[in-house]
């Protein structure tokens, strides 16, 4: 693998300050400390908005602040020993382990980059700047050998089923973001969840980014075009962990008493459980020896 210093450095930089920025969150501060007299905030638009009022997410909302924690939790205790287990992997020249890297990269990019733009800014700011970039150049030199090197699948991978189920998971996803967003223009109202934020982060990222992206991949797996089976290893690794971290999220909001869709309630998690199917599918299938037998994504 090239650049497996420069790829080493990096993504040993992302696994000790994820450590950091995820204990701080899950340990700095509990509701407990302030239960029954957490701070209100008045925003721009006049809404009254419950404030977390403890630790390092002190001025986030409740409802944010406790998707936060639950993310930090998967990051921590999930995120963090995946990413050095696909670091050896990787390091000891197995296919799946550069996947596996590219993917946790990806999620470990997507996390800290949301946080950077979207959390109050807080004592970790930096760290989490540098966490965003340390991954988005990890990530690219990672995808980059991938490209280069070439990595072959099994012929019996159902690459056309797992692209119409992308395309479903993507359709449905753009359809709740944009329900939400053309909701609030019919009600003349700030969108939901907005609060004291100013913009909706995560759903810019995901409808720039992440849902193009699984189109894309979808189309190509269903045309089966090599690059689509690139691209699917390390989007579901990606989407598996992210859909992860949302299952957790959607606990920590219903334990702090956070309304949450029934949509959202039933969707995230069937998501997950068929991204990781497919994910399991992918790994399966893909061939660690480089022999012929499988497409090749790239030659």
């Amino acid at each position: 693998m090239k650049h497996r210093r420069s790829i080493s450095f990096l993504t040993l930089i992302v696994i000790a300050l994820s450590i950091v920025a995820s204990a701080a969150g899950l340990f700095s501060g509990s509701r407990a400390e302030i239960e029954g007299k957490a701070p209100v905030y008045t925003s721009i638009r006049g809404e009254q908005i419950e404030l977390y009022g403890s630790g390092i997410y002190k001025d986030d909302s409740l409802s944010a602040a406790s998707q936060a924690i639950a993310q930090d939790g998967v990051t921590l205790f999930v995120g963090v020993p995946l990413l050095l287990i696909s670091l050896l992997m990787s390091l000891r020249g197995r296919s799946r382990g550069r996947l596996l890297l590219a993917g946790m990269l990806g999620y470990f990019t997507y996390t800290y980059g949301s946080y950077s733009f979207m959390a109050m800014y807080n004592n970790l700011f930096l760290v989490y700047v540098m966490l965003f970039s340390a991954g988005l150049f990890a990530f690219i030199l990672v995808f980059r050998s991938l490209e280069r090197d070439g990595v072959s699948f099994s012929t019996q991978l159902p690459a056309r089923s797992i692209g119409f189920i992308l395309l479903l998971i993507a359709f449905l996803i753009i359809m709740l973001w944009l329900g939400r967003i053309a909701g609030a223009w019919q009600q003349g109202a700030m969108p939901e969840g907005l609060e004291h934020y100013s913009t909706l982060v995560i759903q810019a990222m995901d409808l720039a980014v992440l849902l193009p992206v699984m189109v894309l991949t979808g189309v190509l797996l269903i045309r089966r075009q090599s690059f689509g089976y690139l691209l699917a290893a390390v989007v579901l690794v990606k989407t598996a962990t992210l859909l992860t971290s949302i299952s957790s999220m959607i606990i920590g909001m219903l334990r702090a008493g956070v309304h949450v869709s029934m949509a959202e309630l039933i969707l995230f998690p069937v998501f997950n459980l068929l991204v990781i199917g497919c994910l399991i599918l992918v790994l399966r299938n893909t061939q660690e020896s480089g022999r012929p037998g499988g497409p090749l994504p790239i030659e």
